[in-house]
């Protein structure tokens, strides 16, 4: 018993109170420890509501606080609480530092089980410690709550406005990242992608953060532009160049289909049947099959063919450094796609022309931000919310991702009994030297 209590003391010692007996639970359905806790003597208890120590009034029932398992055995902490007189307050349960408010869960075990839940599934946290999904569920859900009290939101110049589909039905998720280079993290999750949606980030981020902001790194979906033109109009709105190469291959595609069935009904050989990748990849990623076929087909004068020349034109738009310049370069390209008779080319081409002084915000924002730091986070949240099968909820979704993503911070010594606690886990040697240790002191 000597053994169970020396670890507790080294790795959960809490001040003005003392581990008392330690025993095993006869007749559990798994195998389970109690760790009795008793005050100090002449000490004080603690008011719940006003922290100030009070004089004691009388005891409650005892209580069970489950703890970090230990070598596969659940281990409960065994206390009852004492009532305080305070005149401020009244009657109140004292205040018990390893726990708060009416949770049965101990600190130590809901920041434990929230650290293991960024590493597995929240199933397979519960599974391996031998606890619910609620449980898990609650301690990443105190653990992002606490991280959002203490996040520090100053120094914050650039950001990137994007959302994700999370369930079926057209339901998106509007996500805004912070994607400075000394700190990339999930800023905000929204409901929906709508005005109201990012409207309601810009209300929590607060006007003079908002004001703040330098690059805004966007799509050209019209309810972000509108919103991020009107909160954060002294700061540079970057178009998202993956959003627009992918409407350009989108362009692409549509034409390449509608032409391979005309020259099917036609009777002519079917040379687009499977070119589909031929034309949307990039030059450099082609394979040297796929380039031969590649350079068999440009000898044919289709409007496929004409319309991956234009975009892989349009390519060297990225190149340029100077905005005046490469508004000359996109004028002439959308003059000369608009003169195409290529329909969907056409669309694109004035799509752009619309967006024509945002696109060239890249170049006075120097290049410093791309949409591929927005992806990669898009891509990371789509493996969370993948990883537990979608969630019902919208609450469960938020939650997830902030404690994926949004780079949260924890208590200083949490994080240390966090460390300790998961090397008396996994640490093998360990576990082989105090298991004997643990069998001799309760069964020899």
């Amino acid at each position: 018993r000597m053994q169970i209590k020396t670890i507790l003391n080294r790795v959960q010692k809490f001040k003005s109170f003392v581990y008392g007996t330690v025993r095993w639970v006869e007749g559990a359905s798994v195998p389970t420890l109690e760790v009795e806790i008793q005050p100090r003597s002449n000490s004080r208890p603690v008011c719940s509501g006003c922290g100030h120590k009070r004089p004691g009034y009388d005891r409650s029932p005892e209580r069970l606080f489950e703890f970090i398992p230990m070598w596969g055995h659940k281990v409960f902490f065994r206390y009852a609480p004492r009532r305080v007189d305070c005149p401020g307050c009244g009657v109140r349960v004292e205040r018990m530092p390893w726990v708060s408010g009416k949770h049965r869960l101990t600190e130590a075990y809901a920041w434990f089980l929230s650290g293991w839940a960024k590493r597995l599934s929240w199933k397979e946290v519960a599974e391996a410690f031998r606890t619910t999904w609620d449980h898990v569920f609650c301690s990443v859900e105190r653990a992002v709550t606490w991280g959002r009290e203490h996040q520090d939101l100053s120094g914050v110049k650039a950001i990137g406005v994007d959302e994700i589909a999370w369930q079926r039905g057209h339901r998106y998720l509007t996500l805004v990242y912070q994607i400075d280079e000394h700190c990339k993290r999930l800023l905000w999750v929204g409901e929906k992608r709508t005005v109201k949606t990012l409207l309601r980030f810009f209300r929590w981020f607060g006007k003079e953060r908002s004001q703040m902001l330098k690059f805004v790194c966007s799509d050209m979906w019209k309810p972000y532009l509108k919103v991020i033109a009107k909160k954060a109009d002294k700061a540079i709105n970057i178009l998202d160049r993956f959003h627009i190469m992918a409407h350009l291959n989108k362009a692409i595609d549509e034409v390449r289909a509608g032409e391979a069935r005309e020259l099917k009904e036609k009777g002519y050989e079917p040379i687009l049947t499977k070119t589909r990748w031929l034309l949307l990849k990039r030059p450099e990623n082609l394979t040297d099959k796929q380039d031969i076929k590649l350079a068999a087909l440009l000898k044919y004068n289709l409007r496929s063919i004409r319309s991956y020349l234009l975009k892989e034109e349009f390519q060297l738009f990225w190149q340029y450094t100077s905005p005046y310049w490469a508004g000359v370069f996109l004028d002439k390209w959308c003059t000369r796609t608009l003169r195409s008779k290529i329909d969907p080319m056409k669309k694109v081409a004035r799509m752009l022309r619309r967006h024509r002084p945002l696109l060239l915000n890249w170049f006075r924002a120097k290049k410093q931000f791309s949409s591929g730091i927005v992806e990669g986070f898009n891509t990371k949240a789509k493996l969370t919310t993948r990883k537990a099968y979608g969630f019902r909820t919208y609450h469960g979704a938020e939650i997830a991702l902030y404690h994926a993503l949004g780079a949260l911070p924890v208590p200083k010594t949490t994080h240390k009994f966090s460390e300790e606690a998961q090397n008396l886990m996994v640490d093998p040697v360990f576990l082989a030297s105090i298991s004997i240790r643990f069998a001799f002191t309760f069964f020899v």
